[in-house]
């Protein structure tokens, strides 16, 4: 029997966000849910300041995990295939590991798509996490000037 997505009365702000994390987490159930949910503690440990938010619900969609810090750090979008991990400033974002393995062609996003089965590498995971965190403050410093 398949899980169903009931996100609505997780209730408002970061507790809220946090709630309707821990609830897709539990509806996605395999491979996906264990992937999300190892990500989002590697992003907590990379930046214990990190907020959880809960973007762009619709009635055709139940909404989307994000990350923020100064600014959109990364969203978690989890699909059949893959659990994708966009960060909003990833093309300004220093990748030595080579992680971002998808949206390379755009001038500001990027986005490491994991598969079932797949490593990854938690290090240069978390220095891609505190690179973007970096980005963002800057980027708010400059708006401020």
């Amino acid at each position: 029997m398949k899980a169903t997505l009931e996100l609505k009365d997780a209730g408002a702000g970061a507790k809220g966000a946090s709630a309707k994390i821990d609830k897709r987490i539990e509806a996605l159930g395999g491979w996906r849910s264990a992937t999300l949910a190892m990500v989002r503690r590697l992003i907590h440990e990379a930046d214990p300041a990190i907020e959880e938010e809960w973007k762009w619900a619709k009635a055709t969609n139940p909404g989307t995990p994000v990350w923020s810090h100064d600014g959109i750090v990364c969203t978690g979008e989890s699909y059949k295939q893959a659990v994708k991990l966009t960060f909003a400033r990833g093309a300004s974002i220093a990748d030595p590991k080579k992680l971002f393995n998808s949206s390379l062609e755009g001038n500001v996003r990027r986005a490491i798509d994991l598969r079932e089965g797949e490593k990854l590498n938690e290090a240069a995971f978390k220095q891609l996490i505190r690179a973007a965190v970096v980005a963002n403050t800057v980027a708010r410093a400059a708006k401020k000037k």
